[in-house]
């Protein structure tokens, strides 16, 4: 027995080793068989960079169709000029690319470009070679046909449609070899002015969009029934050059007329040149010659002290009507009720975005920026702090007091968050915005990510329905966020957006959004017009302001003569201003402001839930009326000669800039399934061992030699 147990004993001990042998072989294969499977996939992703998806472009980049189905490849850009025009509290903007088309043959392209998310777009010219042509505003299905049809025939052609607010394409027919395309987009916006300052943005880097699986099938672009019309179709993200290998050069300049001294000027992430050229205007450039679009520009101004803006009217007639743009800057709110908005205590959430979109700076920002928060919370104040990626984990099931021991502990846990997975936005808003009153307590939501997701009408939607009493402060992180989001976001979750592009702003940003919560909001705001007058005013009512935020609104209306009176109040205190402004003199673009306004306001009733049956018409019909690109218009410019031949279209190629402090190359950071699909490959490799173990040690039945029972 002794033998024999001894000899079974050593049988097992063999086995045992035999088996962790082969285990071990069997992961270190695994583990191989990964890395070569890693690697195949990044060389793919590589080789499929230069494709692209419209709905991911935060920079103009002209797509060429390679023929397969879906199929992109960016064509060699040469340069970008951008010339902004300001005046009050109004930009105008042109935007010229140059592209060439190296190659010897004909090419159709699609330029895909980003826009500031209030941008009245109203004009396209295009010229390719000798020829410049001008758009038209069109419904969009006509559009389509048009451009369609004349692409078929050999005419050069261009159609700009909108796929989101601060998102348009531009699809050029026929482009013949070694011909130059310079395509001239105009649009109009209003500025930013909050807190003594004004703030003007213009988007330039590539920052590629999360969609959850679920809610890639509500895309309505990847949905449309008319699809086979437009030269778009689904592709995949834009590939990135290496940082500094200058593929998306810039030049801007800005002219600045403010009718009052400026205190300051700066541009906040590019180097440029302040020229005065009188006491009132100012021009600024980039110094260098060519930028590289891989950052968002930003300039911010201020007026000398005492000289901002306490009221203004900027205005327009047109077709019969007059347009009128008024902002009025209310009085800052008296100590006594700043003291007894102090003095109730707050419930704050804090949100932080760990996808891996955030990975690098952006994750380094975010953190401080969400530790600066928790420096402002007392003892009698609530907090909790959320982070999501893939899926949402809160440190707490419930916000805790703010005591110091709570804090450290927060603190601790903030320090080991790291960035990874996709950007799943809905699960961390709807653990935020519970819709549950906190009787004594101000709760607000501080929300912190990149905004880089594609299902922002379903976002919107939940923030609607779930917000209760809550205030939702979005803050947008990194050097490209998806300012739609962004501000749509606050505006549905009666808040404010802070943008921080950069580490050194954090202190100073945060402590400004603190000071905004911190005071009491101008509520209740009103507007009398003279008269009586019918006004159509967008928005139709004023929000809830914070802190340093004037009344801004557009209106079309008969003839403005007389006294505005403007009225609201602040905490408990009520206010009120009688205005008889002199016009700042006829201003092009009001009423394409106004309209632009209005087709927010209608879309923003579509995104809750109205009727598209009865919001549609009303759309198109402001869109004609104004030349404007919206959802349901599109603009489209065709040239009456033919000059290209019938044939396949080839393609040439470019990548697009990467955003600053990200890695050019890496495969998209969003959330896939490549771990859980290692760790099967991993246990079936191990379960091959086992067989294998079984297969030598225990034969199959009548196999001769093998002694078993019987």
């Amino acid at each position: 027995m002794a033998d024999g147990k001894g000899g079974y004993r050593g049988g097992v001990d063999g086995a045992l080793a035999d088996f962790i042998e082969l285990l071990g072989k069997a992961i270190l294969s695994g583990i191989g068989a990964s890395v070569v499977l890693a690697l195949l996939t990044l060389g793919l992703a590589t080789a499929a960079g230069a494709q692209g998806k419209p709905n991911d472009a935060k920079t103009g980049t002209l797509l060429l169709r390679t023929g397969a189905a879906g199929g992109f490849v960016a064509a060699p850009k040469v340069e970008t000029d951008v010339a902004i025009h300001v005046t009050g509290i109004v930009a105008r903007t042109r935007v010229a690319q140059t592209f060439h088309n190296p190659g010897t043959d004909w090419v159709e392209g699609v330029y895909v470009f980003p826009l500031p998310d209030n941008a009245a777009v109203d004009r396209l010219w295009l010229r390719i070679g000798e020829r410049l042509i001008e758009g038209q505003v069109k419904e969009k299905e006509e559009a389509r046909r048009v451009y369609a049809q004349a692409k078929r025939e050999g005419r050069k052609a261009a159609l700009v449609e909108q796929q989101r607010p601060n998102l348009f394409t531009n699809a050029v027919a026929n482009i013949g070899p070694g011909e130059q395309v310079r395509v001239l987009i105009e649009y109009q916006q209003t500025l930013a002015y909050d807190n003594g300052e004004y703030r003007l943005r213009f988007p330039l880097a590539v920052t590629p969009r999360y969609e959850p699986a679920q809610e890639k099938g509500s895309d309505p672009f990847f949905n449309d029934e008319k699809r086979d019309l437009t030269p778009f179709l689904p592709i995949l993200h834009p590939g990135y050059a290496p940082a500094g290998s200058g593929v998306n050069p810039v030049v801007i300049g800005v002219v600045i007329d403010s009718a009052v001294p400026l205190a300051r000027v700066s541009s906040s992430y590019h180097e440029a040149v302040v020229e005065k050229e009188s006491g009132t205007r100012t021009v600024l450039y980039l110094q260098k010659e060519q930028e590289e679009a891989d950052r968002d520009f930003e300039l911010v101004w201020a007026p000398l002290g005492g000289a901002g803006p306490q009221a203004a009217v900027f205005t327009e007639s047109r077709g019969g009507t007059d347009y009128s743009l008024l902002m009025v800057m209310p009085p800052q709110a008296a100590a006594a009720g700043q003291a007894a908005r102090a003095t109730l205590p707050r419930e704050t959430v804090f949100v932080i975005d760990t996808s891996g979109s955030m990975q690098g700076t952006s994750i380094q920002q975010a953190k401080e920026a969400l530790l600066t928060g928790l420096s402002t919370l007392a003892p009698r104040d609530r907090f909790n702090v959320v982070e999501f990626n893939s899926a949402t984990r809160p440190m707490w099931p419930d916000a805790l007091p703010a005591t110091a021991e709570n804090v450290g502990y927060a603190r601790s846990w903030i320090a080991k968050l790291r960035a990874d997975g996709g950007t799943e936005m809905a699960g961390a808003l709807a653990f935020a915005l519970d819709g549950r009153d906190t009787p004594g307590f101000l709760r607000q939501v501080i929300f912190m990510t990149d905004g880089s997701v594609g299902n922002e009408d379903h976002l919107f939607r939940l923030i609607a329905q779930r917000l209760g009493a809550t205030r939702l402060f979005t803050i947008g992180i990194g050097s490209a966020p998806n300012s739609h989001f962004m501000t749509k976001a606050a505006q549905f979750g009666r808040g404010t957006f802070t943008y921080i592009g950069d580490l050194r702003e954090v202190q100073e940003k945060m402590a400004r959004l603190f000071a905004k919560i911190e005071a009491p909001v101008l509520r209740d705001v009103s507007i009398r017009w003279p008269d009586g007058s019918p006004v159509e005013t967008f928005p139709a009512r004023v929000p809830d302001l914070y802190q340093g935020e004037p009344i801004v609104v557009a209106a079309a209306h008969p003839a403005l003569k007389g006294t505005i009176v403007v009225s609201g109040t602040r905490g408990t205190e009520p206010w009120s201003v009688a205005l008889t402004p002199s016009p700042s003199g006829e201003h092009n673009g009001v009423g394409a402001l106004w309209a632009r306004a209005k087709i927010a306001s209608l879309m923003d009733e579509l995104r809750l839930g109205a009727d598209e049956a009865l919001i549609r018409p009303a759309v198109v019909k402001v869109s004609l009326e104004h030349h404007l690109v919206s959802r349901y218009t599109s603009l489209v410019a065709v040239d009456v000669t033919p000059t290209a031949p019938a044939g396949e279209k080839r393609t040439a190629l470019v990548k697009a800039s990467a955003p600053r402090a990200t890695a050019a190359g890496e495969l998209p950071q969003t959330d896939t399934e490549s771990t859980l699909q290692i760790l099967l490959g991993l246990l079936a490799l191990a379960a091959a061992a086992v067989v294998a173990l079984v297969g030598r040690y225990v034969p199959a039945e009548g196999t001769p030699g093998t002694g078993g029972a019987k």
